[in-house]
């Protein structure tokens, strides 16, 4: 066989394999501050899947970046451990902030995906702590329509974090997720409001 013909095969080779190959993934909620989950949601040319050399990088907000292999068609939950922030159980909460995940198959430069995501499960958290702090049956009224709406404000600003972050406008993403846990934290110091002291935050 002439070593054109031997190119043209290998050409429709990698052809084919490229247009049945399509990766993808998902990160997961987790609702646990420890862990974080991403599952492959990639479309591959073989049942079941044998993709060459599946790795993964995340790059966590404030620590360097986890390089590792990625396990296909399953969901792969890390914890701090596994990127190396601590050791055995030891486990710590994850941060949250901007995650930037790179998914790769063999060769990397042709084959790969990546998504950013915001990580809000430790600001979830908080969310959660103030609203059970609120004595919702005992403020009266007016303080309770106040804080319902200081407290739908900023889940809708965490969740604009969120969707700011998917479509790559980082420095908005932040600053929406810092304005929500500014304001969590002043309603956590500030009580349920039944003592009179809530009041309504003028937005900028």
């Amino acid at each position: 066989m002439s070593q054109g013909k031997r190119n043209q095969i290998l050409w429709l080779f990698l052809f084919k394999r490229m247009a049945d190959l399509s990766l993808d993934i998902v990160v997961l909620p987790t609702y646990n501050k420890y862990n974080i989950a991403v599952v492959d949601n990639s479309t591959y040319p073989t049942n079941p899947p044998a993709p060459n050399t599946p790795w993964i990088e995340i790059n966590i907000p404030g620590f360097s970046t986890y390089s590792g292999a990625f396990v296909p068609a399953e969901a792969n939950v890390y914890n701090s451990t596994d990127f190396g922030l601590t050791e055995d159980t030891n486990y710590v909460a994850l941060p949250d902030g901007i995650y930037h995940i790179r998914y790769t198959n063999n060769p990397a430069y042709t084959y790969y995906v990546e998504k950013s995501i915001m990580r809000v499960e430790k600001i979830m958290e908080l969310f959660d702590s103030v609203f059970m702090q609120l004595d919702m049956m005992e403020c009266d009224k007016a303080i309770k329509k106040q804080s319902m709406v200081e407290l739908n404000t900023i889940y809708f600003f965490i969740q604009g974090a969120i969707a700011a972050a998917n479509n790559c406008a980082n420095v908005q993403a932040e600053k929406l997720y810092a304005q929500a846990w500014y304001m969590l934290e002043n309603m956590k110091t500030g009580g349920c409001g039944c003592s009179g002291n809530n009041y309504l935050i003028n937005f900028q």
